[in-house]
């Protein structure tokens, strides 16, 4: 069961290159949430309006070989991260749904119980055409040591 209390802070840096198009980056620090799970751990945290998905909570549920980012609020959305696997996933908009296929090249972390470090590195795309490719890190620091 997820904590609820703002126990960690959150830096995260993601990377986005589409064809034709200048690559786009995004730097925030947040105040956020890190719990043990039964098989890794969950940080979650609400978007910005810096991120353009003011509205949306987004929990990272981390285990040792998978991460899925699941978005709710503004925003709905479920990916699937795991090395070497193509994952099918739906992308709730204001504007209609999308499926979108992500491929994870490179998934690592070093989270524990005081924070640590997940790194992902993927492709996207829609309908079988390449759409981008992402990048992004995420650094936790549990700011609350108390159990």
């Amino acid at each position: 069961m997820s904590e609820q209390i703002n126990n960690a802070m959150i830096s995260i840096h993601s990377r986005q290159e589409y064809e034709d198009a200048a690559p786009d980056s995004v730097d925030l620090t947040t105040a956020g949430a890190l719990s043990r799970t039964e098989q890794g751990y969950c940080v979650t945290y609400e978007e910005s309006v810096l991120t353009g998905l003011e509205g949306t909570r987004t929990s990272l549920d981390i285990t040792p070989k998978r991460v899925v980012l699941t978005r709710t609020g503004g925003l709905n959305s479920q990916i699937v991260f795991e090395t070497g696997v193509r994952h099918l996933s739906l992308y709730t908009t204001p504007m209609g749904n999308l499926e979108v296929g992500v491929a994870t090249r490179r998934l690592h972390s070093t989270m524990g119980d005081n924070g640590g470090r997940l790194e992902v590195d993927y492709s996207i795309d829609i309908d079988h055409q390449m759409a981008g490719e992402n990048y992004f890190s995420l650094t936790v620091r549990r700011t609350n040591i108390s159990q």
